[in-house]
């Protein structure tokens, strides 16, 4: 049985203080979560040309959610990393590379799922 002592509203904002300040962290220490924010307002902007389908908002939110939980997992994993294995260890190097490698697939699906939506409408638009 859970413990509802704790459970407080203020309790609760502490929790999302803590979740936005590790966005924040996010965004300061990570070059490429901007390089996904840059592609994701691409993306959006496209989504609004091509006028996609709530459906189709549907899919390109939710890779694009994939992708920065997988980006903010990976920060988290390489802060920790960076914390207990200081020096090079072949065990932390490959902590790290699977945790970019997760990125990497959350990434690759998105840019499918782009290019299955996008890609018949960029067609029709080039030479219609």
């Amino acid at each position: 049985m859970l413990d509802h002592k704790g459970f407080h509203p203020r309790s609760r904002l502490k929790s999302m203080s803590n979740a936005l300040r590790g966005i924040k962290i996010m965004f300061r220490d990570q070059y490429n979560i901007w390089v996904h924010t840059m592609i994701l307002g691409m993306v959006v902007i496209g989504g609004i040309f091509f006028e996609i389908t709530l459906l189709e908002w549907i899919f390109i939110l939710f890779a694009a959610g994939m992708v920065f939980a997988a980006e903010a997992f990976n920060t988290a994993i390489e802060i920790d990393m960076n914390l207990t294995s200081p020096e090079f260890h072949p065990h932390a190097r490959d902590t790290k590379d699977v945790a970019a490698g997760a990125v990497l697939i959350t990434a690759i699906l998105a840019a499918i799922i782009g290019i299955i939506i996008f890609l018949p409408r960029i067609v029709v638009w080039m030479f219609w």
